[in-house]
């Protein structure tokens, strides 16, 4: 099903049709076969970045593609319905870049171009195996040393950890616990920067997610992004951010699990007639478009608020929230509508439902944006 989408320009339009389009060739066709063996698929990353949605929300002057945050969601969202593991990634490389383009020195952003044009892919260091919703809680401690700093700790759940070309990471610099912790960019091939065995997990198989060590890795110190002491605020900035694009990927998702039942209940007939056309099934799929509309809707409005430079963490919290408890009920119902057949692997269905789920958990998990939107509340904002 084509979504009809409000779009803020011509160009705006041919980048999110270039998106469906290149979601549709040469993203679906390939996704059952690398999310069945686990396969990373780099390959896809450079040819995304040289199409330029890997720096689609950046200016231009950082070789970025100078769109509006709306766009960019909407261009990731058509590539989530094809492909959510690659939508995941795509999301989490511009999540790792926004601490270079927003709080890097003019030296350090020189290095965005190669970034943003895929020909380097990032992973984004923040949590901890005791340290994931409460990064305040971090462990890992970079130490002065003459020349910078010597880094040690263990970071968990890093996509792209073993395939990344760098690392955005945070660690702690002192005890303060809101100002101790500071911001580097670390190279993968750091001496003492090591990968730990890939997860195992039950859906999004083709995003490699793993745990990375440093063990005394030694960074310069123009290695360090921002000041000392800045790192939680760039993580929480970044990670509002990074909400928005998780809520865009899990609307793609729902909408590849309602696009996959509508067909699916359009040709399947019982008593005579398609089983879209009982009331039981019509009323299923009605809510589930209701959901994928409102995901939508809620995600955009979180999206033209940044745009327009205006506060938008609530709202990104409540996107997150809103677009992936959204999806998860989305792909469920999905498998109920086919039945029997939603229960194998002859169809996407199943395959959607199992990557829902760590849409609830991931960029903060929904209990935690409950409480992000609970405390804006209670200051009045």
């Amino acid at each position: 099903m084509s979504v009809q989408r409000l779009l803020p320009s011509a160009e705006a339009e041919q980048i999110v049709a270039l998106a469906r389009e290149v979601g549709s060739r040469e993203l679906a066709p390939r996704a059952a076969e690398h999310e069945a063996s686990g396969t990373f698929p780099r390959e896809v990353f450079r040819t995304l970045g040289e199409l330029g949605f890997l720096g689609m929300p950046y200016p231009e002057a950082l070789g970025g593609g100078g769109q509006p945050f709306e766009v960019y969601l909407q261009a990731l969202e058509e590539l989530a319905s094809a492909w959510a593991s690659v939508a995941v990634g795509v999301s989490v490389h511009v999540m790792s870049c926004h601490p270079l383009a927003r709080w890097g020195s003019d030296a350090q952003r020189e290095r965005l171009p190669e970034l943003l044009a895929g020909r380097l892919l990032g992973g984004y260091c923040l949590s901890e195996a005791e340290a994931g919703s409460d990064p305040a809680a971090i462990r890992t401690r970079a130490t002065r040393t003459g020349a910078g700093y010597r880094i040690s700790g263990t970071k968990a759940w890093v996509t792209h950890g073993g395939e990344a070309d760098f690392y955005v990471l945070f660690a702690r610099t002192s005890d303060d616990r809101s100002r101790g912790l500071s911001c580097f960019y670390a190279p993968a091939d750091a001496g003492g920067l090591s990968v730990l065995e890939p997860e195992r997990k039950m859906g999004l198989t083709a995003s490699t997610t793993a745990s990375v060590r440093f063990e005394e890795v030694a960074l310069d110190e123009d290695r360090r992004v921002g000041e000392e002491g800045e790192g939680l605020a760039i993580a929480l900035e970044a990670l509002d951010s990074g909400r928005l694009g998780i809520a865009a990927v899990a609307t793609g998702l729902a909408q590849a699990a309602l696009d996959c039942a509508v067909d699916y209940a359009r040709e399947r007939r019982t008593f005579g007639r398609a089983i879209i056309e009982h009331q039981g099934v019509a009323f299923l799929l009605a809510d589930m478009a209701a959901a994928v509309e409102s995901s939508r809707a809620v995600t955009l409005a979180a999206a033209a608020r940044r745009d327009r430079g205006l506060p938008f963490a609530r709202q990104a919290s409540i996107a997150k929230l809103v677009a992936t408890d959204a999806a998860m009920r989305v792909t469920t119902d999905a498998v109920q509508v086919l039945g029997g057949a939603g229960y194998t692997r002859d169809f996407p269905a199943e395959r959607y439902m199992r990557e829902a789920k760590v849409m609830q958990i991931f960029e903060g998990t929904n209990q935690i944006q409950r409480m992000v939107i609970g405390r804006h509340l209670a200051g009045g904002q």
